[in-house]
């Protein structure tokens, strides 16, 4: 196995498979395949592995809080009424670290299902977690409730029959980011920068990006794919300032980012908008790159507690499951936190519709899924996904906190309100 948080180099299904095969669970045989069953015990098992170390573990930071909460509010009155069982039975979940390492998240899912034999698993959090995971259901005929990877990057571990996902697409973000530039178009070269890793996120976002900015009017300088904890940029910093790049963008992981953006202020140069996925979604990883140099990047914004939406478990509000994250811990909210919670609201809804613990009627029920959520409506397509909306953010300075994500674009989701007007160009330190 790779040193944690190591970047895997595909997503593709046989590979992770492969992958298991190496970790000797493959050693156990297909002929088990079918003889995977599930011991009487009075409770339903959840199986969630969850990057809580490494590199993208600000991600999994909200992901024990709400798997709490969630289990709390569904086992409140006695849990899920199972008709075969004749009886309500109560939630149960498994967490398991990944370690932000995709051979790992393939090995926790493998053990959740072979030896805890898990009823049904949820997974989320960049397809360096979703993807394996995913691919180990589907290897095993488990029913699995994916989210936090865009569309494109999940499908190439597909097709999909026993994984169901939900998240917004390529086309969404672009629509997004070009949204927020093009309020400025006259006053750019309209000369993008790509920084995009070597990894399944990096890598398809670089083919859609370029792609379809190219049709849009702009010029992409793609310096090539670059892999995880890379420390010096000055090479990709020299070509942008050559090429006249005063738009960035990209989707690397919190701490590249931070040492990039650094090193670009250092170097004087500072492009007039930054729109960064990933790296800039927490005010944790934001407030770590230092200074006032934050100031002003924008990213996607998939969920606040400003969104319309309200738990299917309680009928609370966003800002009422936000407000609750920061009671009991003391810290900021986080956009995963919507989802994190959501995974749970689908698999209550889904058991229950279910009436079973068997997996093929708990696949059923995610078929026909027909859901309104804290991050939206969830109905499953041909592919077994559901997008949800997008808008744009900005960092700026904050009045409660030291870094706030500003609503500043919304024109593809109208129903989720601005907070604020765009910083344009950005500040330089």
């Amino acid at each position: 196995m790779k040193e944690k948080g190591k970047r895997e180099s595909g997503v593709s299904r046989r590979k992770f498979i492969k992958m298991v095969g190496a970790a000797g669970v493959a050693t156990v045989g297909s002929s088990l395949f079918p003889r995977i069953s599930r011991a009487a015990r009075d409770h339903i098992l959840i199986g969630h592995p969850a990057p809580i170390t490494g590199p993208i573990a600000p991600f999994g930071e909200t992901s024990l809080w709400a798997d709490e909460r969630a289990v709390s509010e569904i086992n409140k009155d006695g849990g899920i009424f199972i008709k075969e069982a004749g009886k309500k039975l109560p939630i149960k979940v498994k967490s398991m670290d990944t370690e932000s390492n995709p051979t790992k998240a393939a090995e926790v899912a493998s053990k959740l299902i072979l030896q805890d034999k898990v009823d049904l698993m949820v997974v989320l959090h960049t397809p360096d977690t979703v993807n394996p995971v995913g691919a180990t259901c589907e290897r095993y005929e488990v029913p699995c409730i994916s989210s936090v990877a865009p569309i494109e990057p999940w499908l190439t571990g597909g097709p999909y029959k026993w994984t169901f996902h939900f998240f917004w697409n390529l086309e969404q973000i672009i629509n997004v980011y070009t949204g927020m530039w093009n309020q400025f178009a006259d006053k750019t070269t309209k000369v993008v920068g790509g920084f995009w890793p070597n990894d399944p996120d990096g890598t398809v976002w670089a083919q859609e990006f370029s792609k379809k900015l190219a049709t849009m009017g702009y010029k992409v300088v793609d310096v090539g794919r670059f892999p995880y904890g890379m420390q010096d940029f000055s090479g990709f910093i020299s070509t942008w300032k050559k090429e006249k790049v005063d738009i960035l963008t990209g989707v690397p992981i919190p701490p590249d980012w931070a040492t990039c953006w650094r090193q670009c202020h250092q170097q004087g140069f500072v492009p007039k908008m930054a729109s960064i996925g990933k790296a800039i979604l927490f005010p944790a990883a934001v407030e770590a790159i230092g200074g006032n140099i934050p100031n002003g990047l924008t990213s996607e914004v998939w969920w606040t507690p400003l969104h319309p939406f309200k738990s299917s478990l309680t009928g609370k509000s966003c800002k009422e499951l936000a407000d609750a994250w920061t009671e009991k811990t003391k810290r900021q909210w986080t956009q995963p936190l919507g989802f994190d919670y959501a995974v749970f609201e689908l698999a209550a809804d889904v058991l229950k519709r279910a009436g079973s613990l068997d997996k093929k009627k708990i696949r059923e029920a995610l078929v026909k899924t027909n859901l309104n959520t804290v991050v939206g409506p969830i109905k499953f397509n041909e592919k077994n996904f559901s997008l949800t909306p997008l808008v744009g953010g900005q960092w700026v300075k904050g009045k409660k906190w030291p870094w706030e994500l500003q609503i500043v674009y919304n024109k593809e989701a109208t129903n989720i309100p601005t907070t604020g007007k765009m910083i344009f160009p950005i500040p330089k330190s």
